[in-house]
């Protein structure tokens, strides 16, 4: 039956057991561990071509599927994504009252280290020296920049700006955390600010980095007249989503000199189109979303981990670890 993609211990019991469709991709020492923590219920492994018959079928969902396969007449109670970002999944298409969890806490570690990576490559040129070495161009390209003594603000101080803070901090920066709510500031950030006070500090940052979701609220965040307030010779980093930035803002304060780089691994539109102007930037650093998903094998245990914690909790009718608010579209804190 695993080979078929289902686990059950006892077709007479289907009935009264519980289905769960886990759309992540499993080895089978992920498989024992979640089975473990519903050892009542049918799994249901559908890694790939995924159908709304499927769908319909599950009272739990573990993975992500296209928002379109989802509906409000569904049986569904919970769905635990493999994702930090669940802007798909919080305009309607899940039934009422079920709950939307997702993964945080499982990119922290691989996108922060993405962070630090291009973020020290655009403070040393490195990527004009790559740039550089297929015609065999030896020469020193001049000046570069330091971590120590910079000004870093954080947009965003869960898992992943969070960890990138830490990061940043160990380096010799003065941190600077935003944040939408909240007043307790944590030890790895120097100052702590809210959102409705980003301006004020944006004149100060050598890097601002942005880790926030995709939501109404940050759409367009960075458009041109913010980009305006950044300071001279400031370092973009967006690892969120592309629609916060103003891709045609960004461009043409690259290309002005008006910022001394940007690194994306998000972008608007994604995937980037191949004539599009920002690939032509020659200090932007683009990758093409890999920061996260499962190149990082620690980031896939770390999924695995957080599903099966919460599938434990669901089952004993616990509270679950990164429950969604559909409002807002952040983790509640």
């Amino acid at each position: 039956m695993r080979g078929a993609g289902v686990r059950l211990s006892g077709a007479r019991e289907r009935k009264q057991r519980m289905h769960i469709l886990v759309t992540v991709e499993t080895k089978p020492h992920h498989r024992a561990l979640l089975e473990a923590a519903a050892p009542q219920a049918a799994f249901v492994y559908k890694e790939s071509g995924v159908a709304r018959a499927d769908v319909e079928k599950a009272d739990v969902l573990l993975g992500n599927v296209s928002p379109a396969l989802l509906s409000p007449k569904d049986k569904l109670q919970w769905m635990q994504t493999a994702s930090a970002g669940v802007d798909g999944y919080i305009h309607g298409c899940l039934p009422q009252g079920a709950v939307l969890t997702n993964a945080t806490g499982a990119y922290g570690l691989a996108i922060s280290e993405y962070m630090v990576a291009v973020w020290l490559m655009l403070l040393k040129k490195l990527h004009s020296y790559r740039d550089a070495q297929p015609a065999g161009a030896w020469g020193d390209l001049g000046p570069v920049a330091s971590a120590w003594n910079s000004t870093v603000l954080v947009l965003g101080l869960g898992d992943i700006g969070g960890e990138f803070a830490k990061r940043a901090k160990a380096l010799g920066a003065r941190v600077i955390g935003v944040r939408r709510a909240g007043v307790d500031k944590p030890d790895f950030v120097d100052a702590l600010i809210h959102t409705d006070r980003l301006d004020e500090s944006l004149p100060q940052a050598d890097c601002v980095a942005i880790t926030l979701p995709g939501t109404a609220q940050t759409r367009n965040m960075f458009d041109a007249a913010r980009i305006a307030k950044m300071k001279d010779g400031a370092i973009l980093l967006n690892v969120g989503r592309g629609t916060i930035v103003d891709s045609a803002a960004l461009c043409a304060a690259l290309e002005r000199g008006k910022l001394a780089g940007a690194a994306l691994d998000v972008t608007d539109p994604e995937p980037l189109p191949a004539d599009h102007p920002l690939w032509k930037q020659k200090n932007a650093v683009i990758t093409p979303h890999v920061s996260g998903g499962f190149h990082l094998q620690e980031t896939h245990e770390r999924i695995i981990r957080i599903m099966a914690e919460n599938l434990r909790a669901f089952c004993a009718g616990a509270p679950l670890r990164n429950v969604v608010d559909f409002e807002t579209g952040y983790r509640k804190l």
